[in-house]
């Protein structure tokens, strides 16, 4: 399995959400898993709403966009890491997830698995981490958990075990689902509910938007 890791602090691999992130590395490099590591800090401008990817399958942005969406394409699995920065995703991340519209008419991630890793200094993360995997499901990922930990409440600023192993756990998680192609009904009615408000969408759009009516044609079999 290969996945994607996205790292959204501005510390990257220094930050504290990536040295997280390495032991769901770990748990997943023990079933086989792969890795590309992409540090979205300076790589992502934020959306412009020109509508050009909706339209034409392309931005006009010059910057590491395209390449990090065809290494998703490419991939099995995402892995989204983000501080929690005022019960938030951080400008990077967000910048990110705004640039994946035309990803998300098109369901274009579909057949991946996904999983969310988070930090804070003083908790409350658990929103942030179900706004990251309903992402991840806009998308066409399935998400298969997060692990998250307040800094502010471990010994010495030292994951515990117990975050280690969860986050192991988490690691060895993804791969497994990806290697049963694992469907949690719940969740597949949820992305088939927004799979059918995306086709109405293009549907209604088809005049305005004809890449993403010709793609639907092409791999979802709109008539």
């Amino acid at each position: 399995m290969k996945i994607v890791v996205l790292v959204g602090s501005p510390h990257g691999i220094k930050g504290n959400t990536f040295n997280l992130a390495r032991w769901v590395m770990d748990g997943a490099r023990s079933e086989g898993a792969e890795f590309e590591v992409v540090l979205l800090d300076g790589l992502i401008q934020p959306c412009k709403g020109c509508d050009s990817c909706h339209r034409l399958g392309t931005c006009p942005l010059e910057d590491g966009f395209a390449e990090v969406r065809q290494l998703i394409e490419d991939a099995d699995g995402v892995l989204l890491t983000s501080p929690n920065y005022i019960n938030g995703v951080t400008a990077q991340m967000k910048a990110f997830m705004d640039r994946c519209s035309g990803s998300i008419h098109c369901l274009s991630f579909r057949g991946k698995y996904g999983a969310s890793v988070v930090t804070s200094g003083g908790g409350g993360d658990e929103p942030m981490v179900e706004f990251m995997n309903r992402f991840l499901i806009m998308t066409g990922i399935r998400p298969v958990g997060a692990v998250h930990t307040s800094m502010a409440a471990l010994p010495d600023g030292e994951f515990t075990a117990e975050i280690r192993e969860s986050a192991m756990r988490l690691g060895r998680e993804l791969v497994q689902a990806w290697k049963e192609q694992r469907i949690n009904p719940d969740q597949e009615m949820e992305m088939n509910l927004f799979r059918e408000r995306m086709r109405q969408l293009i549907v209604w759009k088809q005049e305005e938007w004809p890449y993403e009516y010709s793609y639907w044609q092409d791999h979802h079999g709109l008539s």
